[in-house]
């Protein structure tokens, strides 16, 4: 079930961001922020609260430092209590602007944390959202393996011993990359983007059964890992069942649902003698082939109806 509540604590931010605090309340592992959006508080510092989220993480660019450095001692006095009275989660100033001594009073006063960075306001805007972004994003966990095959994302599923690790070594030694074993983490970025990484506590690693566990990156190199790869396409190992049809041309377009989002996939059998490596490097390359406009099974039903006299499956002449 996607987790729709996360948060993450003002310290990780102030990490990440390089954010140095003017003022905080309290420990800034302790100030949560729930939601990815950020806000320009120029309308607010006028009076216009209509649609003030104070949930956001408030930004004071150049425009609402020098409103605010325009205003009379009392003005900006006023303008700052009736902002501060909605509890803003924190303030950041950019430019390597600093707050004034009447903004870091009432901020105390209001127990709300205010920081500063040298970025530009346009830069450090775009950095913030991505990291809330991807850290607040909705998130799943599913058993599976995370693999980056010629630039593409292949989430492999299938039941337990079906050799989802076995295929995914195989692929890691023909060159390709491992993102996460057993366990994905994946999270909806955006309204059409799945991404997937691996819990920390078992990034790298892959467990075989009969020899346990193998540290992929200390084995194979950092080359043979990454931490994380939007996912692309889903192919689903199931144990190849006798009189059972399976696609033979492609025609029928398949996809799983992630979160709301419509993923490529599609299911391979498997049994002794196939080479599940080549097949899902295939399968990789051909789904970055529809991506770009060029279906082969779609050609070749063309070519085969053009061959029968038929039109693009009509009826012969």
């Amino acid at each position: 079930m996607a987790d729709m509540k996360k948060s993450i604590d003002l310290a990780s931010v102030m990490a990440e961001l390089k954010l140095e605090a003017d003022y905080l309340p309290t420990d800034a592992k302790e100030i949560q922020i729930h939601i990815a959006d950020v806000g320009r508080p120029g309308l607010p510092l006028t009076g216009y609260f209509e649609h003030f989220e104070p949930e956001r993480l408030q930004i004071f660019g150049k425009a609402e430092y020098s409103y605010l450095t325009s205003l009379t001692e009392k003005e900006a006095g006023e303008r700052l209590t009736a902002f501060f009275s909605h509890r803003p989660v924190a303030v950041v100033f950019t430019h390597g602007n600093l707050p004034t001594a009447q903004f870091l009073e009432l901020s105390e006063y209001f127990e709300i944390p205010v920081l500063h960075t040298a970025q530009a306001t346009s830069s450090f805007t775009a950095a913030i959202l991505a990291y809330l972004t991807l850290t607040l994003a909705p998130s799943i966990t599913r058993h599976g393996v995370l693999v980056e095959v010629y630039g593409e994302g292949v989430l492999i599923l299938g039941d337990s011993g079906v050799g989802k690790s076995e295929t995914a070594i195989e692929l890691i030694k023909r060159g390709h990359r491992l993102i996460a074993d057993d366990a994905v983490e994946l999270k909806r970025v955006s309204a059409k983007t799945i991404v997937g990484t691996a819990p920390d506590l078992i990034r790298y690693y892959i467990e075989l059964r009969g020899i346990g566990i193998v540290d992929v990156r200390r084995l194979f190199g950092m080359g043979a890992v990454k931490v994380s790869e939007k996912v692309e396409l889903v192919i689903q190992l199931e144990t190849w069942v006798q009189g059972k049809m399976y696609d033979r041309l492609g025609l029928e377009s398949e996809y799983t649902d992630i979160m709301g989002i419509q993923i490529p996939s599609m299911t391979i059998p498997v049994r002794p003698g196939r080479n599940l490596a080549i097949i899902i490097e295939i399968a990789a390359m051909n789904n970055r082939q529809k991506r770009m406009g060029y279906n082969t099974a779609e050609e070749f039903n063309r070519k085969l109806m053009g061959d029968m006299g038929l039109g693009d499956g009509g009826d012969a002449r």
